[in-house]
C-alpha cells in the first residue's frame, strides 16, 4: 500500500466503448488511508455510418485528477493486496473528421472509480479498475510502481 508521503507511477491499458485507451498517471499518499493522483489517457477508433456509409476517425485525450480511499487499514487487507475507492474529475479532448455529422463534444467529467492492487514486492505491482460517469468510464489494467 502506499501510505503516506509515498509516490506512485501507474500505466496500461483499458476497455471502451471508444476505442482501446492507454494510460499513465501518478498517485501521492497524502494520509495512511488516502491518495490524490493525476491521469492522461488517450485512444482513438473509428466509426462507420450506415447512413452515408462513410467511416469517420475520432480521438479522445483526458486528463483528470482523483482522490482515493484505501480499505486496507479498515478491513485489515494484507499489504500485498490494496483495494481502494474514489472520485475525480477531469476534462477531455475529442477529435472527429472535419466533416463528421455528429456530435462529440470536448468537457468536464466527473465519476467514479472501484480498484484493486496486488503487489509482488515492495516496489511492483499490477492494479485492475473500473469506474464511469465521464469520458475515462470502463475498466482498466495495468502496472504500479512505488517510487
Amino acid at each position: 500500500m502506499l501510505g503516506k508521503g509515498g509516490k506512485q507511477v501507474n500505466a496500461g491499458v483499458g476497455l471502451s466503448s471508444w476505442g482501446i485507451p492507454v494510460y499513465a498517471g501518478m498517485d501521492f499518499g497524502v494520509h495512511p488511508d488516502i491518495s490524490v493522483g493525476f491521469e492522461g489517457s488517450y485512444r482513438s477508433y473509428k466509426e462507420h455510418w450506415k447512413f452515408d456509409d462513410r467511416k469517420y476517425r475520432h480521438s479522445i485525450m483526458g486528463f483528470s485528477g482523483n482522490v482515493n480511499y484505501h480499505f486496507n487499514t479498515l478491513l485489515n487487507i494484507p499489504k500485498e493486496w490494496d483495494l481502494y475507492a474514489g472520485a475525480n474529475i477531469g476534462f477531455y479532448v475529442w477529435n472527429s473528421s472535419s466533416d463528421y455529422p455528429g456530435d462529440h463534444t470536448s468537457g468536464l467529467g466527473l465519476g467514479g472509480q472501484l480498484g484493486i492492487r496486488y503487489y509482488f514486492n515492495e516496489k511492483f505491482g499490477l492494479n485492475l479498475e473500473g469506474g464511469g460517469g465521464n469520458a475515462f468510464s470502463g475498466g482498466k489494467f495495468g502496472i504500479s510502481i512505488i517510487l
